[in-house]
């Protein structure tokens, strides 16, 4: 799967985005949710679930980051720009 995605374009820096992004996304999402329906206790449970639900999402991006970043040691890309390697593929 992870071949497939290096294949594809993904690298380990597009992961770990993803992940600092999740971060920010669920706090948001906790925040806006907390917002939105202000009151009872139920309201502020919801908003937390929502927020840890985006919240999970971190540590599977940072892993695939770790993942992609271990692919691109071995194919000896890890330093190279993603131009730079279409332009080796094309080549």
């Amino acid at each position: 799967m992870i071949k497939k995605m290096h294949d594809m374009g993904i690298r380990s820096e597009h992961a770990y985005t993803a992940a600092v992004a999740s971060i920010g996304l669920s706090i948001f999402t906790w925040l806006g949710s907390v917002k939105v329906e202000p009151g009872s206790h139920a309201d502020l449970a919801r908003a937390d679930r929502w927020g840890i639900f985006v919240g999970e999402w971190a540590p599977t991006f940072f892993g695939l980051g770790v993942a992609l970043s271990q692919h691109e040691q071995q194919d000896g890309t890890l330093a190279a720009s993603v131009h730079e390697l279409r332009e080796q593929k094309a080549g």
